[in-house]
């Protein structure tokens, strides 16, 4: 099996160098995941590395049996589920179909030997006479079977089409598989089904992904597209040798020895300036001669002359050489400022009292009561009505019985989707005019941390879907709501984010309702739990 490898990738936007001479070997068994902030490059890294776009300079050798899956992808018009699953098998029918005729010829063409052999190694390497049941039967543990064939894919659900593209990428056991932010839109069961095949596929899986258990679980290596200014090896490396929990902790140390090598480095060439200017002061500086030095002043000053010019020389290539080989400062980091989820709490007592809501088709739930103040997790398979009952509290979806109270002055929720009216605006003034009408006033986008500032005057089309989701998520923070309503608020944002997100979560002042199916959010969530049940009539 041929390795994935990338070599000098250059990818620029513009004016801007997205990457700029990334490097990148995957070979059998290898699972490497992309990590680094939003806008880092991490889904163009992998459309480069498929295909789908050409770089401005570099290479891309890679394997011919490859699937890319993207984080949105776009079916045909009129695709079916039936459609995509009978796409999936295709290649492995065609597999089988030849080999029985090479087969067949193999009696009268002793040299059809060599393609026999390799035609049917391939075959047996991806089970090609099992992928009618291997598509059936994981068509039944993602939950599909229940949908129809016919079914069109635009009709699906986000976690539905997530769910039949994982069947699909299953039945098909490509030898290298791309993914770009897999495990979002799906639940537990999916993620491990997802999990189990990658580690066990024998092939390469290169995987742009947030989510801090999947990049532990799955991935051997860690490819940092934003590592620390000495990086990750303390040589400008990229590579790191094991998950996210061990990564999280070694790239502290790298970001401290940067600073610190930085802060030496600059107390040098401080010390260095000033020994330049200094030396011609210093040495024999305003020293009047003595009577009976007068006749060899002369030769004596010449020789001080020398002296301190070669000490100057001297002093100047030192400077010269620390200031070529000098560290490039840190650059601070994005840090979502905590203060910002801190919500205004309004008086105690009951924010939100649910009784024998029912919206058919999609949420079912008997009750729920929500104190002022308090942190309600809401998690339950695909399916079973979190986004709805986000959307209900919110008054964006009217229930068809019970009732529903909800008490706060100021509401805002982030939606799955981040969605915006014109994508030639710039994020500063998308922003702007979203919180014009706000009082108090609200914070500044750059204050936020959220987005770069060299982002704020970029066009909101141009920015990349994880850059996307923290403008939607800085634009509802600005509200400095009583009641924070959140529908999978970690999908599409960097592992370190992730993380501050979660954090300042946990922490916020006041009532806060999170949906998530995010295993590494829900193990550390301090607060209540409320898991949602399919819906049932």
């Amino acid at each position: 099996m041929q390795s994935l490898q990338a070599r000098g990738l250059v990818y620029r936007r513009g004016d801007r160098a997205v990457l700029d001479g990334i490097d990148l070997v995957a070979s059998r068994g290898q699972r490497i995941g992309l990590i680094g902030e939003n806008g880092a490059g991490k889904s163009t890294m992998l459309r480069l590395l498929a295909g789908v776009d050409r770089p401005d300079a570099g290479s891309v050798d890679r394997p011919g049996d490859l699937v890319y899956l993207p984080q949105d992808p776009v079916f045909p018009p009129g695709m079916t589920v039936g459609g995509v699953l009978a796409d999936a098998l295709a290649p492995l029918h065609a597999a089988v179909d030849h080999l029985e005729r090479l087969a067949d010829a193999l009696g009268d063409s002793p040299e059809l030997a060599a393609p026999y052999a390799q035609a049917l190694d391939w075959a047996q390497q991806h089970d090609a006479w099992g992928a009618d049941r291997r598509a059936e039967l994981t068509g039944q543990q993602l939950g599909l079977a229940a949908i129809d064939a016919q079914h069109p894919v635009d009709a699906l659900s986000g976690g539905e089409r997530s769910r039949l593209r994982l069947a699909a990428l299953i039945t098909r056991q490509p030898e290298c598989v791309l993914l770009d932010e897999p495990t979002n839109h799906l639940d537990d069961d999916a993620m491990a089904k997802l999990e189990d095949f990658l580690v066990s596929t024998p092939g390469v899986v290169v995987a742009a992904s947030h989510d801090r258990t999947f990049l532990d679980r799955v991935c051997t290596h860690l490819v940092d597209l934003d590592p620390p200014g000495l990086g990750t090896d303390g040589h400008g490396g990229r590579r790191f040798g094991g998950g996210w929990s061990a990564y999280e902790q070694h790239r502290a140390e790298a970001r401290r020895r940067w600073e610190q090598a930085y802060a030496e480095q600059q107390d040098e060439l401080g010390r260095l300036r000033r020994e330049s200017t200094g030396t011609a002061r210093q040495v024999a500086h305003n020293r009047a001669p003595r009577d009976n030095d007068k006749f060899s002043t002369p030769f004596k000053g010449a020789g001080v002359q020398r002296t301190v010019a070669r000490r100057v020389r001297n002093v100047e290539r030192r400077l010269d050489a620390a200031e070529r080989a000098q560290v490039r400062k840190p650059r601070e980091p994005l840090r979502l400022h905590a203060e910002t989820v801190a919500t205004s709490t309004a008086a105690g007592g009951v924010a939100v009292s649910v009784r024998h809501l029912r919206v058919p088709g999609r949420v079912a739930l008997d009750a729920l009561e929500v104190m002022t103040g308090e942190h309600l997790l809401v998690s339950g398979d695909n399916g079973s009505g979190k986004s709805s009952l986000l959307r209900v509290l919110a008054g964006e979806l009217a229930p068809a019985v019970g009732t529903v109270h909800v008490r706060a002055r100021r509401l805002a929720i982030l939606g799955q989707d981040t969605t915006f009216t014109d994508e030639a605006v710039t994020a500063g003034l998308t922003y702007a005019a979203h919180v014009a009408t706000l009082q108090p006033t609200p914070p500044t986008l750059r204050s936020l941390g959220l987005l770069h500032p060299r982002d704020i005057g970029r066009p909101v089309g141009a920015l990349s879907t994880g850059q996307r989701r923290r403008l939607g998520l800085a634009m509802v923070l600005a509200h400095s709501p009583d009641l924070l309503l959140l529908d999978e608020p970690t999908n599409h944002l960097s592992p370190t984010l992730v993380t501050e997100l979660t954090e300042a979560l946990t922490t916020a002042a006041g009532t806060v309702v999170v949906a998530s199916h995010d295993r590494w959010l829900r193990r550390c969530w301090p607060g209540p739990e409320v898991r949602l049940s399919p819906y049932a009539p």
